[in-house]
């Protein structure tokens, strides 16, 4: 899984407009616990949870296996990466290629998870959501669908950060196309394990939107989120069965 991930990074790379630099965060001891902050409330709406789909549920036999890609600007911490990943430079995207599996289950509920690892640095993701569905959708009607994720960070020895995340979103499907959005909420919380800083627990406001176009076995997602004042964009290949 590991070795898949890198090289749809780098198919990926020529759809998104990144601009790619290492990010490894391997030396914490140089930030203030402001600084420290401000890269928590990054890094949380990096890595919190992407939905990369509509709201309507797969049904009782749906399976969805997706790669994807979810870039998200660093626009508060940008400068703080210098610092951090040993005079490397600035940063400014995270770039999070990602394998997703998604399962429906009767009465309108899914379960999914994911794994994600940064090509370019030691930062690794996975995580999880539970989706129930309040409205299946219809010809006339919209596909309506309550959700909580979580997420963690993984291959950083210096530091550990969780999110947590519930949304509500909306999805209506036009012939091959379901436009959706979301609204929700996202609690973040980091601890520096290599330098002498207090632990950040705060909240971040959640908007996103997207498209989903069915080309029958196969979808392709586009997605847009704002977390907390951070931009993500994300792109999904999914492969139904």
């Amino acid at each position: 899984m590991q070795k898949c991930l890198p090289l749809l990074g780098y198919a990926l790379m020529a759809v998104l407009p990144a601009t790619f630099a290492a990010s490894n965060i391997n030396n914490l001891s140089t930030l203030n616990q402001g600084e420290f902050h401000t890269l928590t409330e990054d890094l949380g709406a990096a890595l919190s949870y992407k939905p990369m789909g509509p709201a309507t549920p797969l049904g009782p036999l749906g399976f969805d296996v997706g790669f994807g890609m979810t870039e998200t600007q660093m626009t508060r911490s940008s400068a703080l990466w210098s610092q951090i990943n040993n005079g490397g430079g600035s940063v400014g995207n995270i770039n999070l290629p990602r394998l997703q599996v998604d399962k429906g289950l009767p009465f309108g509920i899914d379960v999914g998870g994911f794994y994600a690892k940064d090509p370019t640095s030691n930062i690794a993701l996975y995580g999880g959501e539970l989706r129930y569905a309040i409205l299946n959708g219809g010809v006339t009607q919209p596909a309506v669908a309550v959700r909580g994720a979580f997420t963690r960070l993984s291959g950083v020895n210096q530091m550990s950060l969780d999110t947590r995340s519930v949304d509500i979103s909306v999805s209506k499907g036009f012939a091959m196309l379901t436009p959706y959005a979301g609204v929700g909420e996202v609690w973040v919380s980091s601890t520096a394990n290599a330098a002498p800083l207090a632990g950040e627990n705060l909240t971040q406001n959640k908007v996103f939107a997207g498209a989903d176009l069915n080309l029958g076995f196969s979808n392709l997602d586009a997605e847009w989120d704002e977390t907390g004042g951070a931009r993500s964009l994300s792109l999904k290949l999914g492969f139904r069965f």
